[in-house]
């Protein structure tokens, strides 16, 4: 693959190549000097200056956001000169880069930072993603650009940097050359997907970048924000559909927002998340097509984020004064068409519902099984995983070790189908629906135990898991029936239920087995 052209340009002048790669050597560093030289904590690339500023391959962050928005705003600039046309299977390959020496230039501003250069992936095939989705270039340059980007504070696994724009719209991450190259690669495949259908839970990518300084290349990536940060998470799960070591480190669990896994899903929720039955399979055939997609380039390791707020004990919260959000005051709504979680699974947010709009945010309306309402914010993250050589030895040295089809690393096929059974079966189910007088007159007797909020009683919760995180053995709940929920038996509506949150009445199938007591996590 082409490097891209070396040197500087005193002049500012552009220029395209076709690469990914390319480490140029500057008369300066974006890199400012950092006393002492030294850092004190440090997580992949991700560290932290003696200053006790975060540092990203030793440029400070400051000095990061202020390139990524210097370059951004230069290059949506330039793009809207060029005319609308049609997208190009060239277009995907095209990579402009312009250089910004501190001084200025006849094309770039003068600023405080030192010298570097910004490369623009695919420019016209990202400018037609962000049309699909409703994003003006006015409003793109808006939100990343008027203010100051907010570094989040959860790095993740991978020590990747996170912003999000002053308006909750957009989420800004720092990735991998080889996921840089992954998601180019991939162009033409999500520009199909996206033309077949623009719902989808996969993450919405609106450009590709790359900051040069010092001799290094920090890629980033622009997507779809799926948390508001002014709503407050009552719990937060990275899913995956697997049992080996999936559960939270006790330092992830010192967090104030933490993130928890698979197994901790199956304690603190053994019943689940309860949907209506109309939005249980439009999600379910939602994720059947998105795995069937991921599967087709041969993706894997990809999570389903799910993050849950109780709107109920928001309330109370509230009335005692407690309540604490992420953020200052309630954002405007996302811009972005097809952006939120509501919107994702193919119907539109319920308007007049019987819960208040201003609470919704776009999440999917759910109840846990002690009937208190919630709302669900979930989407598929980390899908620049493709399984090559790398990863068919990992799979191969842990199914030695351990059970190979608990562990998160398989073969694409499998990864996909253990993934929707988990997520169909395990995580989200479907509220019973009401029997009608009649039959219900025919059954007499006593009827199912019912639990609070009329959800059916809990079942009994997993069994324990072993000293590396795993169920003991036995114990097999990842293995589950191999059927998925096919959603096309019930009709998929295009727009859903007004009314979010029906009155179940449990079906008598939920009363095998003898009910365990319900054992929540204390925030549900």
């Amino acid at each position: 693959m082409a490097a891209a052209a070396a040197g500087p340009e005193s002049g500012g002048s552009s220029g395209s190549s076709g690469g990914l790669g390319g480490s140029n050597t500057f008369k300066k560093s974006l890199t400012p000097e950092m006393p002492g030289g030294s850092q004190t904590i440090r997580k992949g690339h991700r560290g932290v200056d003696s200053t006790g500023e975060t540092t990203y391959k030793k440029t400070t962050s400051s000095a990061l956001k202020g390139a990524i928005q210097l370059g951004i705003t230069h290059t949506v600039g330039s793009l809207s000169t060029k005319p609308e046309r049609d997208v190009l299977m060239q277009d995907f390959y095209v990579v402009e880069s312009i250089f910004f020496p501190s001084e200025g230039s006849n094309l770039t501003p003068a600023h405080h930072y030192n010298d570097f250069r910004f490369k623009t992936y695919a420019p016209v095939a990202f400018r037609y993603f962000r049309e699909l989705f409703g994003i003006r270039p006015d409003d793109y340059l808006y939100s990343l650009c008027s203010e100051p980007l907010i570094e989040l504070s959860n790095s993740g696994a991978s020590g990747s940097l996170f912003y999000v724009s002053s308006d909750d719209e957009f989420i800004i991450k720092t990735v991998q050359h080889k996921e840089a190259e992954f998601l180019q690669k991939l162009l033409p495949g999500y520009y199909m997907n996206l033309n077949q259908n623009p719902r989808t839970l996969l993450p919405k990518f609106y450009g590709l970048y790359c900051v040069q300084a010092g001799g290094k290349n920090i890629r980033i990536v622009v997507m779809n924000n799926l948390l508001p940060r002014s709503v407050r998470m009552h719990l937060k799960y990275d899913l995956k559909g697997s049992t080996y070591k999936r559960r939270a480190s006790q330092k992830e669990r010192d967090k104030v927002f933490p993130t928890f896994k698979d197994l901790d899903f199956m304690q603190d929720l053994p019943d689940g998340l309860f949907l209506d039955s109309d939005m249980y399979n439009a999600l379910c055939k939602t994720l059947q097509r998105d795995c069937l997609v991921l599967q087709s380039f041969k993706i894997m390791d990809y999570s389903l984020l799910v993050a849950i707020h109780n709107l109920d004990l928001a309330q109370r919260e509230r009335a005692a004064g407690t309540a604490g959000g992420d953020g200052p005051g309630r954002p405007a709504a996302q811009r972005a068409l097809y952006s939120t979680a509501m919107e994702s699974i193919q119907g539109e947010a319920p308007r007049g519902g019987t819960f208040e709009t201003e609470d919704q945010m776009g999440g999917i309306p759910a109840r846990n099984s002690r009937g208190e309402r919630l709302l669900l914010y979930i989407g598929i993250i980390d899908v620049l995983q493709s399984y090559r050589f790398v990863k068919k030895l990992e799979h191969s040295w842990k199914a030695l070790v351990h059970d190979g089809d608990t562990v998160s690393v398989h073969r694409p096929s499998f990864y996909a189908e253990r993934f929707q059974r988990f997520m169909c079966h395990t995580v989200f189910r479907k509220i019973p629906l009401k029997p009608s007088p009649s039959k219900k007159s025919r059954g007499g007797g006593a009827g199912p135990r019912r639990s609070q909020g009329g959800i059916p009683a809990p079942n009994p919760p997993p069994a324990p898991a072993g000293p590396d995180g795993d169920l003991e053995q036995g114990s097999r709940p990842d293995l589950l029936p191999r059927s998925v929920p096919d959603p096309s038996c019930d009709s998929v509506p295009t727009s859903l239920s007004l009314s979010p949150f029906p009155v179940p009445i449990p079906s008598p199938q939920f009363q095998a087995g003898s009910p365990a007591p319900f054992r929540p996590r204390s925030q549900l």
